[in-house]
C-alpha cells in the first residue's frame, strides 16, 4: 500500500535479490489513493485491540491447555498430544509475531532489522503449517480409532504420535523456508518520512523464488486451506459410513467417547475454516480483480483493504480460539480447564490440607473409639478437596 503512489526506493538489504532496474521512459503512474490511508488509520485501533485480546487470551488458553495435557496422565492420548503440538505452534506465533506485527501497523516502520524481517514470516508460516498438518493428522487418527487399524496400533500410540509430531514440525519448517529467502528490507520516502519496510521483495533473483512469488497466494489457499478441509471431509465421510454400519446396541462408553473426540476435532476444523476464509478470499479477489494501473481503482482498493484487515484479525483469532472451542465442545477439557483455573489457589489449599490432615490424624489417634466412620469420611472429604 505504501508503494501505491510510486514512491522512490532508496536501498536494499538482501544481496541475493536484484535491485529494481532503471530502464527507459516509464508510463505515468495513476494518482495516489487517499481513501486507503484513512481505512488503514481507522483499522490501526481495531487491529491493536484485537491483537491485545488475542495475545492475552491466547497465552492463557494455550498455556493452560499445555499444562492440562502435560500434568494429567489421563489426558495424554494420541489426539490430545497432537492438540498440544497445535497449541505450542499457536503459542510461538502469539509470542513472536503478534506484538511485532501490531507495532509495524501502528508505526508504519520496521526497526527490528533484517533477521527479524525474515524470522517473523517464517514463524507465521510454520505455525499455520503446524495447525494444518495437525488437523489432518487428527482426522486420520479419528478414522483410525473407528476402524481399529491394527497395523498402526502395533507401533504403539506414543511412538506413532511422536513420529506424527516430528513429521508435522519438520514439514512445516521446510515449507516456510521460502519466506526466509524471499523477504527483505527496503527503505522508502513516503510523505516526507524515511521508512524501513519488510516485505516479500518484488525483485527475486532465483527462478524458484520468482515462481513462488507469482503463485504464492494460490499455493497458500490450496495447501494451507483447501487441503485440510478436503482431507477432513474424506476421512470423516469414511468414518461416518463405518460408524453408521454399527448397531445402536454396540455403542459402548468407549465408542461414545471416541465420537466426542471426533466431534471435537471436527469443531476445530470448522473454526479453522471460518477464521482463515476471509483472508484467503480477500487476497485471491485482489489478485484476480484488482488492477493497480486503473485510475478508478481507489474505491475497490478501499474495499479490499477492509476485507484484508478483517481477514488478518480473523486469522489471528484462530491462534487463541482453539482452547475456547475445546472448552465448549469437550466435557473432559471443560472439567480440566476448570480444575486448571482453580489451581491458582493450590499452594494455599495444600497448606490447609496438610494442617487439616495433621489435626485429623491427631484426633484419630486420641479418639480412636469415637465415631471412627465419621473420622474416615472427614478424611476422605478433606483429601478430595
Amino acid at each position: 500500500l505504501l508503494s501505491e503512489g510510486g514512491t522512490n526506493k532508496k536501498q536494499k538489504s538482501n544481496s541475493s535479490i536484484h535491485p529494481p532496474r532503471e530502464a527507459g521512459p516509464k508510463a505515468p503512474l495513476p494518482p495516489m489513493c487517499s481513501e486507503p490511508a484513512r481505512v488503514r488509520d481507522a483499522f490501526k485501533y481495531v487491529n491493536t485491540a484485537v491483537s491485545l485480546l488475542v495475545f492475552v487470551i491466547g497465552i492463557l488458553g494455550n498455556v493452560a491447555l499445555l499444562k492440562i495435557i502435560s500434568v494429567n496422565k489421563s489426558m495424554r492420548s494420541g489426539p490430545n498430544i497432537l492438540i498440544a503440538s497445535l497449541a505450542l505452534g499457536d503459542l510461538v506465533h502469539i509470542v513472536i509475531d503478534i506484538p511485532i506485527n501490531t507495532y509495524r501497523l501502528i508505526a508504519e516502520d520496521w526497526p527490528f532489522g533484517l533477521v527479524m524481517c525474515k524470522l517473523v514470516p517464517f514463524v507465521q508460516k510454520t505455525s499455520v503449517g503446524i495447525t494444518v498438518l495437525s488437523l489432518c493428522a487428527l482426522s486420520v487418527d479419528r478414522y483410525r480409532a473407528v476402524v481399529s487399524w491394527n497395523r498402526i496400533k502395533g507401533l504403539g500410540v506414543s511412538a506413532w504420535t511422536a513420529l506424527e509430531i516430528a513429521l508435522i514440525w519438520v514439514i512445516s519448517l521446510v515449507l516456510a523456508v521460502p519466506e526466509v529467502l524471499g523477504f527483505d528490507m527496503i527503505t522508502m520516502d513516503y510523505k516526507g518520512r524515511h521508512l524501513r519496510i519488510c516485505l516479500l521483495h518484488p525483485m527475486q533473483s532465483s527462478p524458484f523464488m520468482q515462481l513462488y512469488k507469482s503463485v504464492k497466494d494460490w499455493w497458500l489457499f490450496g495447501f494451507y486451506f483447501c487441503m485440510p478441509l478436503l482431507w477432513t471431509a474424506v476421512f470423516y465421510t469414511l468414518m461416518t459410513r463405518k460408524m453408521l454400519r454399527k448397531n445402536s446396541e454396540a455403542l459402548t462408553d468407549h465408542t461414545k467417547q471416541r465420537r466426542e473426540v471426533a466431534k471435537t476435532v471436527f469443531c476445530l476444523v470448522i473454526v479453522f475454516a471460518l477464521c482463515w476464509l476471509p483472508l484467503y478470499l480477500s487476497r485471491l479477489l485482489k489478485k484476480t480483480i484488482y488492477d493497480h494501473e486503473d485510475p478508478n481503482r481507489c474505491q475497490l482498493l478501499s474495499v479490499f483493504l477492509i476485507l484484508d484487515y478483517f481477514g488478518i484479525n480473523m486469522a489471528s483469532l484462530n491462534s487463541c480460539i482453539n482452547p475456547i472451542a475445546l472448552y465448549i465442545v469437550s466435557k473432559r477439557f471443560k472439567k480440566s480447564f476448570k480444575a486448571c483455573l482453580c489451581s491458582w489457589r493450590l499452594p494455599l489449599q495444600a497448606v490447609r490440607r496438610d494442617e487439616a490432615q495433621s489435626v485429623l490424624k491427631s484426633r484419630m489417634h486420641d479418639q480412636a473409639t469415637e465415631n471412627p466412620h465419621q473420622s474416615l469420611d472427614s478424611q476422605d472429604h478433606t483429601s478430595s478437596t
